[in-house]
This record gives C-alpha cells, sequence and structure tokens, in this order.
C-alpha cells in the first residue's frame, strides 16, 4: 500500500553524478530543504521534485546527466526538475533544450536551491526552465552550510574545500567549480560537532583541490593545521583525506599522519601520466621522478599505506613511448589500486585544440592494460594483509550477495565478516583470512 502524504508534506528525490564533494553538496541541500519543510521526505511515491546534481567532468558524465534528468522527467512527469552541479554551471543553454525540465541552478547559487524552490509553486511545472545561473570565478567563499544529512553513510564527507586555481589543460573543473575557498576552521568543527555521535568514526576531509585548504582564509591557515585541530579533539575516531595532489603531501604532512593512530593510513594521489613531456602538456606542476620520490616516501614512513592513483590514458600527443614511461614507473611502485580515465576533450579547455589525437581503439587498449596492472596490485596488496588484525569500520549496509557485514580498514581494505547488527557503526580489531573476490577480503573478529 503506498503511503499517504500528510498535510504540507512533499516528496522530493535527489539523484547525485561525479565527485565526492558534490555528494556533500547534496546531502546539504536536502539538510536545507529539510531544515525549511520539516515535512519533506524522499517517498518515491507521489514525488513533488527532482534534484538531479550533475557532473560534466567527462564527455560521459555530462551524457549520464542528461540521461538522468530526462529518466527523471519520464518516471515522474507532474513532479518539479531541477538541474543542478557542474554541467548545470557550464552548459545551462544545452540543458535548457531538455523538454520537461524547470529549473536549472548552476553551481554559483546551489547553495539557494532550498529558497528557490520555497519560493516557486511546487505544483507548477514550468513552459520553459528558468536558469538560475552566474560566473562562478567571481566567488570568493564557501557559503555557510548547516550539517549535512548522511543518511545511511557510515563514514561522512565533510566538504573542507571547494574550487581549484591548477588550470590543467585537460579540465573544466576550474570554470564549473571556480576558484579555491576554504569553509573556516570553526565552521568544519561545526559540522562535525553536529554529527550524530555514531557518525562520528570515521569522517573524510574532501574537496575539489585539498591540499589548497586554508591559503585563501585571512590569516592564512593549512591542511595540516587543520588536520592537527580536529585530531585534538575527541568527536572523531579516524580521519580519512580524500585525493589530495602530489606537491600538498607535504614531509610535515606525511611525518604527523605517520605518528597519528587517528589518520588512516590510505592517500589518493593523482599521477595522470608518468611522461615527463605529457605531464608539461598537461600543466601538471611535478615530474616522474618526484612523483616516484613521493610513493617510496610514503611507503617507507607508513609500511601498510594503501596508495591509489589516478591516471589519465590518451591525452593528445601520447606516444606508446609517453604510454610505456608511465606503464613501467607504476609497475615499479608499491601501489595498491588505479583509478583509470580515458581522455575525454573538453570544449573551453587548452587540451581541446591540441592535435594528435589518441584513437579510441588505441585509448581502449591502454586502458584496459592499466586495469589490469591495477587489479594484480590489488590482489599483491590485500595478499599481503592475509594473517594480519586490522581495525574495521563496521558500515551500516551488508554486502547484497551474501549477507555479511562489510566494513573499511584504515588502509582501505574492504573487509566482509559474519556478525549481528550490534556490530554496525563500530571500529572493531578483524583478523584477515582470505581474498574473496578483486574488491574484498574475509576477516574474522577478534574476540580477545
Amino acid at each position: 500500500m503506498k503511503n499517504k502524504k500528510t498535510k504540507n508534506q512533499f516528496n522530493v528525490t535527489m539523484t547525485t553524478l561525479g565527485c565526492k564533494v558534490n555528494q556533500f553538496d547534496s546531502e546539504s541541500i536536502y539538510a536545507e530543504l529539510k531544515n525549511i519543510h520539516p515535512k519533506i521526505c524522499t517517498d518515491n511515491d507521489a514525488v513533488d521534485i527532482c534534484i538531479i546534481n550533475t557532473c560534466t567532468v567527462t564527455q560521459k558524465a555530462s551524457m549520464q546527466s542528461r540521461q538522468a534528468i530526462r529518466k527523471a522527467i519520464r518516471n515522474h512527469p507532474h513532479a518539479i526538475i531541477l538541474a543542478t552541479g557542474c554541467y548545470a554551471q557550464s552548459e545551462p543553454l544545452e540543458l535548457k533544450k531538455i523538454r520537461g525540465l524547470d529549473y536549472i541552478v548552476a553551481n554559483s547559487d546551489k547553495h539557494r536551491i532550498a529558497q528557490i524552490i520555497s519560493g516557486s509553486n511546487k505544483n507548477e511545472k514550468q513552459s520553459s526552465p528558468l536558469i538560475v545561473h552566474r560566473d562562478i570565478r567571481d566567488q570568493k567563499n564557501i557559503p555557510k552550510t548547516i550539517c549535512p544529512l548522511i543518511k545511511n553513510r557510515t563514514r561522512p564527507f565533510i566538504r573542507i574545500q571547494d574550487g581549484c586555481d591548477n588550470f590543467c589543460s585537460y579540465c573544466i573543473v576550474p570554470y564549473t567549480r571556480g576558484p579555491s575557498r576554504s569553509l573556516l576552521p570553526e565552521e568544519v568543527l561545526n559540522i562535525l560537532h553536529n554529527l550524530p555521535a555514531v557518525k562520528r568514526q570515521e569522517i573524510v576531509l574532501t574537496g575539489i583541490n585539498l591540499g589548497k585548504y586554508g591559503r585563501d582564509l585571512s590569516p592564512p591557515f593549512s591542511l595540516l593545521a587543520l588536520i592537527k585541530r580536529l585530531h585534538d579533539t575527541d568527536m572523531v575516531k579516524r580521519i580519512r583525506l580524500s585525493s589530495i595532489e602530489p606537491v600538498e603531501l607535504t614531509d610535515d604532512l606525511l611525518s604527523f599522519s605517520a605518528k597519528s593512530d587517528r589518520i588512516c593510513h590510505h592517500f589518493h594521489i593523482p599521477l595522470q601520466s608518468g611522461d615527463r613531456h605529457i605531464l608539461k602538456k598537461m600543466n601538471r606542476s611535478y615530474t616522474p621522478e618526484l612523483f616516484e620520490q613521493l610513493i617510496k616516501k610514503i611507503h617507507h614512513a607508513i609500511p601498510d599505506v594503501a596508495i591509489g592513483i589516478d591516471i589519465l590514458v590518451g591525452f593528445p600527443g601520447e606516444t606508446e613511448e609517453a604510454f610505456e614511461n608511465t606503464y613501467t614507473l607504476l609497475a615499479s611502485l608499491p601501489i595498491t589500486y588505479l583509478h583509470v580515465f580515458p581522455f575525454s576533450s573538453r570544449p573551453g579547455t587548452k587540451a581541446s585544440t591540441y592535435p594528435d589525437h589518441v584513437t579510441p581503439q588505441i585509448i581502449r587498449q591502454r586502458r584496459n592494460k592499466f586495469l589490469d596492472l591495477g587489479r594484480k596490485k590489488k590482489t599483491n596488496f590485500y595478499t599481503q594483509m592475509i594473517g594480519k588484525v586490522l581495525d574495521v569500520l563496521i558500515e551500516e549496509k551488508r554486502e547484497s550477495s551474501s549477507g555479511q557485514l562489510t566494513g573499511v580498514s584504515s588502509n582501505y581494505v574492504r573487509v566482509l565478516i559474519d556478525g549481528d547488527d550490534s556490530l554496525k557503526n563500530k571500529i572493531l580489531p578483524c583478523r584477515i583470512k582470505k581474498i574473496l573476490n578483486k574488491d574484498a577480503v574475509y576477516g574474522e573478529l577478534c574476540h580477545d
């Protein structure tokens, strides 16, 4: 039987594409809506408003964003459909062509969505989309947000930084997210303070360019200074960093992480290419030699560390030699897993004008070779964990096929264990017994 809505209640669905920052934004939008409309819910019956938080980092992401919007229009023909996010920032006129879309709210005004919806007639479709859009490059700070509603997320994301000033030649993000901007340390602490105690086992600090945190503040602050402040509180047991640039993982940050029992032994670092000439064309500010030294330094400081790497395959001008330089470098290093992305030409970026594009067939071949290397690296890392005791945070959701509890260790190993629901949202010692598949191991709870 369908649930019947109460008076003044309205239903909202939220679809999120893209990065962890977008996921934080979606949770914050819903929290703002809930703050204004306490009777808001997410019942899929009789949906009033569909919000699609889009991504445009690749051509595929843009296509998936359009598909998500059209799916919402088909499934909920009488609902108000609102598109926001990076695609709404970069291509509002392209989105305007989609019949049935009511609102296009760019990243520049994403924080105002609750007010925009509240000021509209939630039962009235628009004859053409209302576009709310400003140049995000003019923004100087991150709008203050209330604590996001994280629902069933065991490890909540906290967005402490937004925007990017690097202007890598292939990347549209500086144009869709604006300049680097940071939350004040007090605001970060306030978000943490307002999280339910059960959600403070582990937090994930995230941003578009996380390592630049605090440089825009007055007086300037730093990511390490923020981590130390969070570390000294009793509010959180584990702190995990999302992606951080090679040049921003400083010796001081690494040293503190190695000594701390609260900083997760896990770094995700974008390399993109291991070829000196391609890195220069990408406008990346390091060399393969610097990257190699950094990975070895991390592994020496934290022997059980998990190191994830981003790779961009098929950049214009990537010769077979340039590809092999990258492959050989990664094959030789103690890394844990790879995220592999095919090059996607984005209008408005410098790389979109470069000659010597790599054919799709060669890109697929090179991507598959990297994916195979990534699988081997992860299997090798998991094999090293067998017999060891890892502190595992047990998550809310069980594994879908086996029904086992799932969890993640400090060094980013996905662990399945047997147990009842009383173990959820706890950090527990587990002895790793065997590898289950390419993405998980089996562990037994240590009772002594």
